[in-house]
């Protein structure tokens, strides 16, 4: 499996867990919400819990970084220690995750090898990144990884299976058992099942099925001989820090031959997804810049090509403007109350041509700031008041995806996300990693 990229992982699972207190959503949503991190410190009501394990980002720029850390690696010393798991299960586990938006989602947990992925916007690796990587967001989330015990995976790769027969047919194989684990999720983010695929028949057919689409892909993007069989859907920063801890421990315990040190953290836990699934939506992240209002987002945006604007009155026909397919592209700008519909003749992804601006503006004024908002309730709460401008990005289109990020490499930061944010993944899944 190591030509695929691929690992077969010794699975953590808490035993006899309730999956509404210990599976909770990946740490990087509801940056701007404590509250939800709040409801989910009640709802694991006391009892072991994933939250124990995981550095929820809406606290990332507090003053306790470090102590937080170290409360977490030791939860992670102390749950491996005293019985919270069953022992180590080698492995892939099988997923089908009902959400609040969508049933019936396939997914598959495995490791990845790290020397088969590169996050640098010039590589064509194996395993490629999809949007652009922020050099400065890593140091502190390598910090969390870096002598961690335990690892637990909230990153998604994509595989472009557009006859849909990997994880179908895998679901077909695996779901004669019974499941490892089966329950509804915390904050009624609906429920989800998983089944052990450890099996060689299963393992081949799955490294099989990898095989088919690698083959593919060398005709389908172009690109020279240079195969490309995953795609980062979410986690690109997390797959990118667990990348330089790996660099970092290579650095240290590098042969004298040259050859590669042997050790957890060269591979990263992660669930494959099948970009054409209908129950994985691509939505648009939306931008809130905090410290701009309304008519100097509209001064901004107006050095856009064939920039033009129009006042809305309403939320609905906001939303539904935004959304209509146009030569070009359109943005919906939020702020106090007021509304304008932006159109612009500058084509791709919506961001390409955004990203740039927002950018530019926040490097130039200390004042201003941006966050990356998922789900159009959010960004209208924050641009609520005149403090801060919500900035409405339009759908974003599977088809062609995988061959513009072969063709162009990674999009900019934060161009799309799989779904709502309720739909995020959940942790479950632990592997060992240090000590």
């Amino acid at each position: 499996m190591s030509e695929l990229g691929v690992e077969i992982p010794e699975v953590l699972l808490p035993q006899k867990a309730d999956l509404s207190r210990w599976a909770v959503i990946a740490c990087d949503q509801f940056t701007q919400d404590r509250g939800y991190w709040e409801r989910a410190r009640e709802a694991m009501g006391g009892k072991p819990s994933a939250l124990n394990l995981i550095f929820p980002e809406a606290f990332l720029a507090d003053d306790d970084h470090a102590a937080r850390i170290e409360n977490i690696h030791r939860a992670m010393r102390d749950y491996a220690a005293g019985g919270v798991f069953a022992e180590p299960r080698r492995g892939l586990v099988y997923l089908e995750r009902d959400t609040p938006f969508n049933r019936g989602r396939r997914g598959l947990v495995a490791a990845v090898d790290l020397e088969q992925y590169d996050w640098s916007p010039q590589s064509r690796p194996l395993i490629r990144s999809t949007e652009g990587t922020v050099a400065e967001r890593l140091p502190p989330r390598m910090d969390i990884r870096r002598n961690a015990p335990l690892e637990l995976p909230h990153i998604l790769l994509l595989i472009d299976d557009d006859e849909d027969f990997l994880l179908r047919g895998l679901g077909e194989r695996v779901k004669k058992n019974a499941p490892a684990y089966q329950g509804d999720l915390m904050l009624h983010s609906g429920s989800i099942g998983g089944w052990f695929l450890d099996a060689r028949d299963d393992w081949a057919f799955f490294t099989e099925g990898l095989e088919k689409l690698l083959r593919r892909s060398l005709t389908r993007y172009g690109g020279g001989g240079e195969p490309f069989l995953f795609a980062v859907g979410d986690g690109n920063h997390s797959l990118a820090s667990a990348k330089g801890i790996w660099e970092e421990y290579k650095a240290k315990n590098a042969a004298a031959n040259g050859a590669l040190p042997v050790h957890p953290c060269r591979y990263a836990l992660v669930e494959i997804e099948n970009i054409y699934d209908p129950a994985i939506q691509f939505e648009p992240i939306h931008r809130v810049v905090f410290g701009l209002d309304f008519d100097g987002t509209l001064k901004l945006l107006a050095t856009l090509p064939d920039f033009t604007s129009r006042i809305i009155t309403s939320r609905e026909e906001l939303v539904r403007l935004t959304a209509e397919s146009v030569q070009g592209n359109r943005f919906g700008i939020i702020s106090g109350g007021r509304y304008a519909l932006v159109t612009t003749s500058a084509g791709g992804i919506s961001t390409a041509s955004l990203q740039p601006l927002l950018d530019q503006a926040v490097s130039r004024n200390s004042g201003l700031s941006i966050d990356y908002i998922h789900g159009e309730d959010e960004l209208f709460r924050l641009a609520g008041d005149n403090s801060a401008t919500g900035i409405l990005l339009p759908p974003v289109q599977k088809d062609g995806f995988f061959e513009t990020v072969a063709r162009c490499g990674p999009l900019p930061r934060k161009s799309f996300s799989m779904g709502e944010a309720e739909e995020k993944r959940f942790y479950i899944e632990c592997r060992k990693l240090f000590g």
